[in-house]
């Protein structure tokens, strides 16, 4: 948005939630950055300095308030949608791809020079990937100082610092008082928790159409993967060879409840950034409907449902699986293949956890898709080699989902078997790309018949879909919820 002064100063004497995390307010004789909807008293006009991000409020030498907390700000930076591989870099970057490697190796899966990438996030954040990352860890580790019991040392593991000594150093930097001041002052104490179980809250801007993204879910449920029982999903996860489990429900405010069980706590960055993905957190429901609204097709639609997210991927190599398995029969159909590929193939989680969340296995690994027949499947041979070549490209590149959206459709297209939709609805979940748009799918062209019940051709779905840009993604999903709801 556009930081002007005098619009930003009207809109945080307000107090008006709707910019919740839109920008942040730094206060120069306090040095301290807040939230548009902080309580504290309102600071002098003349005090005061706008900026898009906490990431660039901390370089500019700014700490985070204490009282309202910007790390529970919506996840919705002025950078979003402005530059697709800056918003490929972001999500690497909440994963923790700068917590243990260099900006040189995030830009290489970026398939970008480590200058081109620090020039496009000095063009787009204003603040250097370095900078992003260590903000990231930061307010992470506040956020579970806040709101979970696990002792120091477990924070600086599970927000993705190397060391206690690092962390302690850092914290104490930037905040100016010690992370054991800061838990004592907030009144959570204790030795922290024997097992690695947490639950953190996951904000987002509302509103949020919950009940559209619960619909979606259940009616894709891998059985043995996942659940959905009393408003509560669940499913197993492996990030990094480690084993994890999440529940995740909707919030008594505007913000989702998640409980993670893991083996290993350094895994907590990793999965909760697949968790912001999933359920598609960090979008802005307000731009996104007013962009899409003035199409006269799609305006009764954003009308209805004006909190419609984007199912993202929790494991984008389970994405492609899902999307060979569905090609050309209906979803029901599609969800018995993968059951039993599940069933058959898939790891089993220790009885414990199954026995506790009805989460009994894990989703199959290349590897193990490799190493079997497939006949338990009963699919033709075409649909088998396609599958076995999919899994096989991408046990062979470490990084098969790296790069931009060009890039991934184009190594999904190679693999035989594999047409431009499956490539295209492959990027559009697992990239997260809010522009990806599979004009060649015939729901759309039906959903967007015109009013004689003409449908549009691929090229012409396509060329109608420019006005759309950049959030094609969003018009795409509101179709097809739309069609689903009829």
């Amino acid at each position: 948005m556009n930081l002007d002064h005098d619009s930003c100063y009207a809109i945080i004497s307000a107090r008006d939630s709707r910019y919740d995390g839109r920008f942040f307010t730094a206060v120069k004789t306090t040095g301290i950055y807040c939230r548009p909807v902080c309580p504290a008293r309102l600071p002098k006009k003349e005090n005061v300095i706008f900026f898009p991000s906490a990431a660039v409020a901390q370089e500019a030498g700014f700490r985070p308030c204490l009282r309202c907390r910007p790390e529970t700000a919506p996840d919705t930076p002025a950078w979003r949608g402005t530059s697709s591989s800056v918003g490929r870099a972001l999500r690497l970057i909440e994963e923790g791809a700068l917590d243990t490697g260099s900006v040189e190796q995030l830009a290489a899966r970026l398939g970008l020079g480590d200058r081109q990438l620090r020039r496009l996030f000095l063009k787009h954040v204003g603040a250097s990937p370095v900078s992003v990352a260590l903000t990231r860890r930061l307010l992470l580790a506040k956020q579970l100082l806040h709101e979970t019991k696990l002792s120091i040392t477990q924070i600086a593991m599970a927000s993705g610092f190397g060391s206690i000594r690092r962390f302690n150093e850092s914290f104490q930097e930037v905040f100016k008082v010690a992370p054991s001041f800061l838990r004592r002052e907030i009144g959570v104490d204790g030795p922290g928790v024997s097992s690695a179980e947490l639950q953190v809250r996951l904000r987002y801007r509302p509103p949020y159409d919950w009940e559209a993204m619960a619909t979606f879910l259940k009616a894709r449920l891998y059985l043995g993967v996942e659940t959905f029982d009393r408003g509560v999903y669940r499913r197993s996860l492996r990030v990094d060879g480690r084993i994890c489990l999440i529940g995740v429900s909707r919030g008594k405010g505007d913000w989702l409840d998640v409980r993670l069980r893991l083996q290993d706590l350094t895994a907590v960055p990793k999965v909760i950034a697949r968790v912001r993905e999933g359920f598609d957190l960090a979008a802005d429901p307000e731009i996104i409907s007013g962009h899409l609204g003035q199409d006269e097709a799609l305006r009764p639609l954003t009308l209805r449902r004006p909190g419609l997210r984007v199912p993202g991927a929790f494991d984008p190599f389970e994405i492609g699986i899902r999307a060979i398995l569905g090609q050309q029969i209906t979803v029901a159909a599609a969800i018995k293949l993968g059951a039993a590929l599940v069933q058959h193939l898939g790891e089993p989680l220790p009885s414990v956890w199954a026995s506790e969340t009805g989460v009994a296995r894990l989703f199959p690994t290349a590897e193990a898709i490799l190493a079997s027949p497939l006949d338990f499947l009963g699919m033709p041979q075409a649909r088998v080699r396609c599958l076995k070549a999919y899994c096989q490209a991408y046990a062979d590149s470490p990084d098969f989902f790296g790069g931009e959206t060009a890039t991934l459709v184009s190594r999904m297209q190679a693999i035989p078997g594999i047409g431009p939709w499956t490539a295209s609805y492959v990027a559009l979940r697992a990239l997260r790309d809010p522009d990806a748009f599979p004009a060649g799918d015939v729901a759309l062209a039906r959903g967007l018949a015109l009013p004689d019940g003409t449908r549009l051709s691929h090229d012409d779905l396509e060329a109608r879909s420019q006005n759309w840009r950049p959030w094609r993604a969003y018009a795409a999903q509101h179709v097809w919820t739309e069609l689903a709801s009829g």
